[in-house]
């Protein structure tokens, strides 16, 4: 099934999951539990990440392949380009589309960080907007639903936030289907920004990401590489249940529920949850918003 055909179908909001390839035996069995259990919640979609320049790419595409036909759930393959050549980008599609994966989220991506060496070769491509322009292009577009990053608080490599809003607007008219957005803790830099998206023209479904806090100096971490600003409210409680991990679950599902809230109440297409191959926290505010 298509995403795009889910979110223009649906009358609710679409909530989906999102995971990574694990790096051993042990933890491939962790995150087959965690989906099994969130695959009672019934999601639109879960998708699979891809590791800077494709490290994990058998990886990804074989788990998403697995997770589609095993576990039955709709699944979306993370594809960054950097590092591909348009042939390879080619043979991931005809991977993805034999193993019934319909759905894949066009990135730039990064370069990996442990090879100094890395270069990008010189016919790939330089930005997600290429990417998005090639599977639009391809003969079987009509076998993929294409989905593209965005960043409500602007791409930490975007001069302003107009030029990123000219970015983003690049893929969708290179043929995007959707947006996922980057995590964030303040709502309002999300509905600001959609509301620049639209004055600009970029009339897709725009989906927030919402990432439950597992650990203090890990979303400090995260916020600081992604340009995500943690408010100073926010600050303050991730101070005072720093080294606590029960405080710091119950601090993220608390925080992340009052977010979805709003978000629901204003519309939004659906939720896309950063689960870090864990269930629980996910699940609990799933529950605190549906019942």
């Amino acid at each position: 099934m298509l995403i795009s055909e889910i979110y223009r179908n649906s009358k609710d909001p679409i909530i989906s999951f999102e995971f990574f390839p694990p790096k051993t035996d042990a933890g491939y069995r962790t995150l087959f539990r965690t989906i099994e259990d969130l695959k009672q919640l019934a999601p639109g979609f879960v998708s699979v990440t891809m590791g800077a320049g494709g490290s994990t790419r058998s990886k990804t595409v074989d788990l998403t392949v697995e997770i589609t036909r095993e576990i039955g759930l709709v699944t979306m393959c993370h594809l960054p380009c950097t590092g591909f050549r348009p042939r390879e980008i080619g043979g991931i599609l005809e991977q993805l589309k034999a193993g019934d994966v319909h759905n894949v989220l066009a990135l730039r991506g990064d370069p990996p960080q442990d090879d100094p060496d890395f270069e990008a070769p010189t016919d790939g491509f330089r930005y997600a907007n290429e990417l998005v322009a090639y599977i639009a292009e391809r003969d079987d577009r009509d076998a993929f639903s294409i989905g593209a990053a965005c960043a409500p608080e602007t791409h930490p490599e975007a001069p302003d936030a107009a030029t990123d809003i000219a970015n983003i607007k690049r893929k969708v008219d290179a043929g995007a289907d959707f947006l996922v957005s980057n995590f964030f803790f303040e709502n309002a830099h999300f509905f600001d920004f959609v509301e620049r998206c639209r004055a600009a023209g970029i009339e897709v479904p725009i989906v927030p990401g919402i990432m439950p806090i597992a650990t203090v100096s890990g979303i400090r971490r995260m916020a600081a590489m992604n340009g995500t600003a943690i408010p100073a409210e926010l600050d303050a409680e991730l101070e005072r249940v720093d080294d606590d991990a029960k405080a710091t679950y119950a601090l993220g599902v608390r925080w992340a529920t009052i977010q979805c809230e709003e978000l629901l109440a204003r519309g939004v297409d659906g939720i896309q949850f950063y689960t870090l191959n864990r269930s629980p926290a996910s699940r609990e505010i799933f529950e605190n918003l549906f019942g």
